[in-house]
């Protein structure tokens, strides 16, 4: 069994940046992929980006190309996020989830319980 927390959220103001921590327990991920999720209020969640972690292969939604990036340190059995240039709409609850097939945008098994982030104008 994996467990997940994640930490960093908080207030920001907007072109901002925040680093979100995905810290994992009960096993090693480090053959997993993991993805980062957010929903805001009255939304759909929806996917931020992942990483196959064997071999940090990343991926990312278009709305956050270029100004977040995941990345990860397989020693902490950790994986972050790194947003920047925040805008208002990137508020939301952020949540990481664990595929232990490896994949990204596969089935993920394991989900944290999300930390709250949000973006003033």
């Amino acid at each position: 069994q994996v467990q997940l927390v994640e930490s960093g959220g908080g207030l920001v103001r907007a072109g901002g940046s925040l680093r979100l921590s995905c810290a994992a327990s009960g096993r090693s991920i480090v053959t997993y992929g993991v993805g980062w999720f957010r929903q805001a209020p009255g939304r759909e969640r929806e996917f931020v980006g992942g990483i196959r972690l064997i071999v940090g292969l990343t991926s990312y939604a278009d709305s956050v190309k270029g100004r977040f990036t995941i990345s990860r340190d397989n020693g902490k059995n950790t994986v972050y996020l790194q947003m920047n240039s925040l805008k208002p709409e990137d508020t939301a609850v952020y949540y990481c989830a664990a595929d232990p097939s490896g994949a990204i945008g596969g089935t993920y098994n394991y989900w944290g319980q999300g930390t709250q982030v949000t973006v003033s104008s």
